[in-house]
């Protein structure tokens, strides 16, 4: 054990740069992706403090002052992805880790960004760290794959490829150049199966599994070369999501993307005070939808 009693960790968005999805496998019917992703600086924190011997842990979400889209926390708190790190690490150690954990969110839920990804990888950080518990990376990287796609990817901040069913990951050189991140949200959020579901009902032409790492590899971030394979299947399920963005791209002149299943969407910009304009530019002609500035977290 370590003398320290208490942590916090920041818990980072992503933004999905390229995003190719293939078709489902005939064996599962999951989804090969490849995707050039990114941590933001938008991010929710997670503070785990160890209890006593014999304690029972304690769990709590709540929503940080000012966030884009608080919505209701409406699940089960044992059902959250960061409690279930939590459990799956005490299996592992073979006894309890007791500790009181508060999650503090500021990624809004349902909107593409990975939020409960990132809280559980930092969970799983945060514990190992705090138990000074012997798992390797690779170890915990399985714990991560094991509890949802996206988690591996959050182990570290930066950019990657990732790959497979998210469990294959490639870090990748920091972004050149970045600029900034007009960010918005919706006040809706898009269910992942359904977009997905939708994407299957829809012919798709080729897996551009080649052109994302491509553009990875090459870190050089361009508004032209942003897709995301998902987009129209998201705009399908919700329909709102293509009047916001087509809103969004006529007040302010710009590409705007969306990022993974959606909602959230993003705009490419060369500075501040770019990012500021396009948001101006947007509340005054896109109605209710939240926006930030951000960058890119290294």
């Amino acid at each position: 054990m370590t003398d320290r009693q208490a942590l916090t960790r920041r818990a980072p968005a992503k933004l999905n740069l390229a995003l190719a999805v293939g078709p489902p496998r005939e064996s599962d019917g999951l989804h090969p992706i490849a995707s050039w992703m990114a941590t933001i600086d938008l991010c929710d924190t997670v503070t785990i403090r160890r209890l006593g011997e014999g304690e029972p842990s304690r769990f709590e979400i709540g929503w940080a002052p000012h966030s884009l889209r608080p919505t209701p926390i409406d699940w089960p708190i044992e059902r959250d992805l960061a409690v279930c790190a939590v459990r799956a690490l005490e299996a592992k150690a073979s006894n309890p880790l007791p500790v009181a954990m508060r999650i503090e969110k500021n990624i809004p839920v349902g909107a593409g960004l990975g939020g409960g990804s990132s809280d559980t990888a930092a969970a799983l950080l945060g514990m190992r760290e705090l138990f000074m518990l012997e798992i390797t990376d690779e170890r915990l990287a399985m714990i991560a794959h094991g509890l949802g796609s996206d988690i591996p990817f959050f182990l570290c901040e930066g950019a990657a490829l990732v790959t497979g069913l998210g469990d294959e990951i490639e870090r990748t050189p920091p972004i050149i150049d970045p600029g900034v991140i007009a960010l918005f949200v919706p006040p809706f959020g898009c269910v992942t199966g359904a977009v997905y579901r939708a994407f299957d009902a829809i012919e798709q032409d080729e897996f551009r599994a080649d052109l994302a790492a491509r553009l990875a590899r090459e870190a050089v971030v361009r508004n032209g070369d942003c897709f995301n394979d998902l987009a129209s299947a998201a705009e399908r399920v919700e329909p709102a999501l293509a009047e916001f963005r087509a809103r969004i791209e006529a007040s302010a002149s710009v590409r705007v993307h969306i990022t993974g299943s959606g909602s959230a969407m993003f705009v490419l910009c060369e500075d501040r005070a770019e990012g500021e304009r396009v948001i101006e530019s947007a509340r005054r002609y896109a109605g209710s939808v939240a926006g930030v500035v951000t960058s890119f977290a290294s």
